[in-house]
């Protein structure tokens, strides 16, 4: 009797084991191996002005956790905040500013605190013939040129509103877009004089649009903010792409893009 109890119990303390160390990888979010390594899937939410970035990244972060798989929806920031709080599933959300940033902390959509990781500024871009002869900000308000610029809601819309009010220059745009890349796309196609969208949509457009800085543009910088969801599958795999994000790897990517440090 005695030696049976000891095997029972024996076995029992071995199960309850198990089941701690199953409690210990749910409660971190991981569906990693047992030695700790990253695997599984996770889902980036991120501002559509971030997809070359974030795709590179996104490969180099499978490369160096093998069994890792990055899924990425872009899309401009106040979308992906709407997204997100209507229960679309994600693991991080990276926003092109801290106002977008903001309501999904207050909707009690984020684990933590918020990194801001960039910066970036707004350009004008052309047609690579400026068929207008767009020269400065002041000559987007001229009569007939048929300039394109963001949605007021989205952060590159909210930096063109504030960069109308310090200068006193009054757009009168053909379209408002919801998301820079879409800005980028009407002037690329031909069907807008100008736009404007960040230093690093120009210079990842390459020769296919002319780029006209501006001095203005250093009045309306957007900070960009990154964080992990609450309601993650995987939230040892979010920490550790947000971790490369803001290392050194994700800032060396960043730079080449044309991103400034926060």
């Amino acid at each position: 009797m005695t030696t049976t109890f000891r095997v029972a119990a024996a076995s029992l303390s071995a199960a309850s084991l198990v089941l701690a160390g199953c409690s210990s990888s749910d409660t971190d979010g991981a569906t990693g191996s047992a030695d700790g390594a990253i695997t599984g899937e996770i889902t980036v939410f991120a501002a559509a002005s971030l997809k070359a970035t974030f795709t590179e990244l996104g490969a180099q972060f499978e490369a160096a956790h093998p069994g890792t798989t990055v899924t990425f929806t872009f899309a401009g920031s106040s979308d992906l905040v709407t997204q997100l709080t209507q229960g679309a599933p994600g693991d991080v959300f990276a926003s092109a500013d801290t106002a977008n940033m903001t309501k999904a902390v207050d909707a009690g959509l984020i684990s933590g605190e918020p990194t801001n990781f960039a910066t970036n500024t707004l350009t004008i871009v052309t047609p690579p013939d400026n068929p207008a002869g767009i020269t400065s900000f002041a000559d987007l308000a001229t009569p007939g040129a048929k300039v394109v610029v963001c949605a007021p809601q989205v952060p590159c819309g909210s930096a063109t509103a504030k960069l109308e009010s310090a200068t006193g220059v009054d757009i009168t745009p053909v379209s408002e877009e919801s998301a820079v890349t879409d800005v980028l796309g009407k002037v690329t196609a031909g069907e807008a004089d100008a736009g404007l969208v960040y230093v690093t949509d120009a210079s990842g457009a390459g020769e296919s649009v002319t780029t006209v800085p501006f001095p203005e543009s250093t009045q309306a910088v957007n900070t960009y903010p990154v964080a992990v969801l609450e309601e993650s599958r995987n939230a040892a795999a979010a920490r550790a792409f947000e971790e490369l994000l803001t290392g050194p790897e994700g800032r060396a990517v960043l730079e080449n893009a044309g991103f400034a440090a926060p």
